[in-house]
């Protein structure tokens, strides 16, 4: 194991990357208990039953410094239609879009709370939803239906609700992508998308969703690789100090976790250097840097420990993202509590299927809306 100073432990926490497999590998355990990275991501290829993600999830905790005592996150995309990693029998609700046509935050509540009860049981601590994008651009090829709707006050109910459900069954929530990627032609895992809006313009629409989640106390937000040219004329949102520094934490006032999107997409990685980025997202006020692959993470993780080094990544803003880091995990993953193999009976159980009925019934023409 790497001999590491205190600084060096703390810029660990802030990247979050993932593990190949069903079952962590002996090569990924040792990685994880050397590097201590803040947490992992699962994907589909990390899935084949509730049970193996369980003991994955609890063999990944394992490798965590018990000295330091702060558990991993342990994250996934779960927002249900065709971005849902984990399939049957967790519940499978349907596109955010079909949610936001029943328009009740009442039961947007009721979604969120099913799928936070069903990822908590197989270790899972932070889902990465809901959207806070709006659909405003319907040639937009990467959001779409995944979006609650096309106007800014449905869309802020809706993601409110779903925050507010998800905080209150010990689920990290996290509000994606800011600072809104309904406006854009172009899908950012390819190419880098360009809008020019003003910040005032954003306030009136974008950002409305943002804010309510905010104020439904969120607790982590994630960026978005676009290229506002009004905010700033060299970089996108993920690596630019006025969108993310001057615009979320001093303008919006938002003090809990930014998080970047995966810094493997090629709107950032063919841009801007797969180094040269690292030192620009935290310094543009990036809490934690997402990584897909652990290979990739791990390099991210050794140029950042030298960037460190070399004064390109300042100490002020690694104890800054630390501490923030620090607070979400002691106020929302402690006291630590591993999954309960009995508890898996409860993924996709009668109850979660009867909010899956209530969703199917009321998104049918005809039928009267739920009242909020």
């Amino acid at each position: 194991m790497a001999k590491r100073s205190e600084i060096e432990k703390k810029l660990a926490q802030m990247f979050i990357m993932g593990v190949p497999g069903t079952e962590l590998s002996p090569a990924s355990a040792e990685f994880l208990r050397d590097y201590q990275p803040g947490g992992i991501v699962y994907f589909s290829q990390n899935y084949e039953t509730p049970a193996l993600v369980a003991e994955m999830s609890e063999t990944i905790q394992a490798t965590r410094d018990l000295e330091r005592n702060l558990p991993l996150f342990v994250s996934v995309d779960h927002e249900g239609g065709k971005v849902q990693r984990f399939r049957k029998p967790f519940t499978h609700f349907p596109e955010p879009v079909e949610i936001g046509e029943i328009g009740s935050p009442k039961l947007a509540f009721l979604v969120a709370e099913v799928m936070a009860k069903e990822l908590r049981t197989v270790g899972v601590n932070v889902d990465y939803h809901p959207l806070c994008d709006i659909h405003t651009r319907p040639s937009n090829p990467v959001i779409g239906r995944r979006a609650f709707g096309m106007d800014d006050e449905l869309v802020s109910r809706m993601a409110s609700a779903m925050v507010r459900g998800f905080v209150a069954n010990r689920v990290i929530a996290c509000a994606k992508h800011f600072p809104g990627h309904g406006d854009t032609t172009v899908d950012s895992h390819f190419e880098l998308p360009q809008v020019d809006v003003p910040w005032e313009k954003l306030l009136q629409r974008e950002l409305k969703p943002f804010v309510r989640a905010i104020k439904s106390r969120v607790d982590m937000i994630m960026t978005a690789h676009i290229l506002n040219s009004s905010l700033d004329a060299n970089y996108p949102a993920t690596l630019s100090y006025g969108t993310l520094t001057n615009g979320l934490r001093k303008e919006l006032r938002y003090n809990r976790l930014i998080l970047s999107d995966d810094m493997q997409m090629d709107a950032v990685a063919k841009h801007f250097g797969e180094e040269d980025m690292i030192a620009l997202a935290i310094n543009a006020g990036c809490d934690i840097l997402l990584y897909r692959h652990e290979d990739k993470g791990r390099k991210a993780m050794d140029t950042a420990f030298r960037f460190l080094e070399e004064g390109r990544i300042t100490a002020e803003q690694v104890e800054a993202s630390y501490a923030r880091i620090k607070e979400v995990k002691e106020r929302m993953l402690l006291p630590y509590h591993p999954p309960v193999m009995e508890d898996l009976k409860n993924i996709g159980c009668e109850a979660h299927q009867e909010v899956f009925r209530m969703v199917v019934e009321k998104r049918r023409p005809g039928n009267e809306e739920m009242g909020d």
